[in-house]
C-alpha cells in the first residue's frame, strides 16, 4: 500500500558537521577534496558522511538548474512492450510537470539494478520504477531519496507503491472459463523469480472459488519464445488441459504460436487468456482475451506519487494508488 508518511528527513551537511564537531565549511572542503584540512579530520568527515548516509545536493554540485526536478525511471526490460507503454506514460506525465526524466533499463538483472541505483542516487530527486532488491538495500543505495515502487508490495514506511489490483479480473477470467465448460485449466507463470507471482496466487484463489483444484503450472521466461516453450511443456505433461491463463500478454502470444504449431485450434481446442491489455494483443490472430489494465494510468500515478513525496503533500491513499485490471473478452477464449 502507499506509505502513510513522508519518509525520514534527508541528512544534511550540517548533520555531518555536528557529528564530527567541525564547521560546515570544513565538511565541504573534506567532501570536495580541497586542501587546507588535516588528513585525520578529512577522514573523520568522510567516515561520518558514509555512516549517516549523507548525499551531497546535486544542486550544490551544479549538475542541473535549481528549478528543474529530475527523476530516475527504472525499467526492467524496454524490449517488453508492457514496460515500454508504462515508461511512455510516465514520461508524458513528467513532461507535463516540466520534469527531467532519465530512463534506466536494468535488463531484469539484480547487479544492473544495484549499479543503476548507485549511479543515480546523486543525480536525481526521486526514483520511480520496478525494483527487485531487498528494501533495506534500496534504502541504503537511495540514501533518503523519495522512492515509488511500481507493482511491488512495499514494507518500509518511507517507500510508496503504485500497485496493480488484478484479483477481481483474474477471478472473472477463471469464472468465464469454467462457465464455458473448462475444467482442466493451467497457468504459465513467470520464471524470473523463484517464488510464485501474485498473479499465481490470484489464479489459485480463483480456481478454488470455482470449486476446482489448483491448476497445473509451468514457468515461462517473459518473452514470446518463453511462452511457446512453457505451453509445449505444459501440454506434454498435461494433455487434458483445455485452457491456460498466463502471467502476461507476451507469454500468451507465445502460447498462441505454440498452440498453432501443435495443431490445437484456439479457442476451440485451447482457450488462452493473458494479463496486461497490450495493444499488441489486438494484432494477433485470434485477438487476445486478457485481464487488461490501463498502462497510461499506471505511469501517470507513479509520477503523481513522486510529486506528492517531493512536495511533502501526503501520499496517495491505498485505493488511489491502485490500478484495477479487468477481463476484456476477445477471440482467444
Amino acid at each position: 500500500m502507499a506509505s502513510s508518511g513522508t519518509g525520514p528527513r534527508r541528512v544534511t551537511i550540517d548533520d555531518v558537521a555536528r557529528v564530527v564537531g567541525v564547521s560546515r565549511q570544513t565538511v565541504s572542503r573534506a567532501l570536495n577534496d580541497k586542501g587546507e584540512i588535516e588528513a585525520s579530520t578529512k577522514q573523520r568527515v568522510l567516515d561520518a558522511a558514509l555512516e549517516l548516509g549523507y548525499r551531497p545536493s546535486r544542486f550544490a554540485r551544479g549538475l542541473v538548474r535549481q528549478d528543474t526536478t529530475s527523476v530516475g525511471l527504472v525499467i526492467p526490460d524496454l524490449l517488453n512492450p508492457f514496460f515500454t507503454e508504462v515508461a511512455a506514460a510516465a514520461l508524458e506525465a513528467a513532461r507535463a510537470r516540466g520534469w527531467h526524466v532519465v530512463v534506466y533499463d536494468t535488463g531484469d538483472r539484480v547487479e544492473e539494478e544495484r549499479g543503476t541505483l548507485e549511479v543515480i542516487a546523486s543525480q536525481v530527486d526521486a526514483v520511480v520504477g520496478y525494483l527487485t532488491l531487498p528494501e533495506d538495500e534500496i534504502d541504503k543505495l537511495t540514501r533518503g531519496l523519495p522512492v515509488v515502487l511500481i507493482d511491488r508490495e512495499q514494507r518500509a514506511e518511507r517507500f510508496s507503491e503504485i500497485r496493480i489490483d488484478g484479483e477481481a479480473g483474474v477471478h472473472a477470467a477463471i469464472r468465464y472459463l469454467v462457465d464455458s465448460g473448462h475444467r482442466h485449466i493451467g497457468m504459465l507463470d513467470h520464471a524470473a523469480r523463484s517464488e510464485p507471482s501474485i498473479r499465481h496466487t490470484w489464479f489459485d484463489a480463483a480456481m478454488s472459488a470455482c470449486g476446482l483444484d489448483s491448476g497445473t503450472v509451468s514457468r515461462a521466461d517473459q518473452s514470446i519464445e518463453g511462452g511457446e516453450r512453457a505451453l509445449e511443456q505444459l501440454l506434454a505433461e498435461h494433455p487434458d488441459v483445455t485452457a491456460v491463463f498466463t502471467f502476461n500478454d507476451i507469454i500468451a502470444i507465445g502460447a498462441l504460436r505454440a498452440a498453432r504449431r501443435l495443431g490445437r485450434q484456439v479457442p476451440q481446442d485451447l482457450a488462452v487468456i493473458g494479463f496486461d491489455g497490450l495493444q499488441l494483443g489486438t494484432l494477433v490472430e485470434p485477438p487476445l482475451t486478457t485481464v487488461a489494465l490501463d498502462t497510461r494510468e499506471l505511469g501517470a500515478l507513479a509520477v503523481e506519487e513522486a510529486g506528492r513525496l517531493l512536495t511533502r503533500s501526503g501520499p496517495l491513499t491505498h485505493d488511489e494508488a491502485a490500478v484495477k485490471a479487468e477481463l476484456r473478452l476477445s477471440g482467444s477464449a
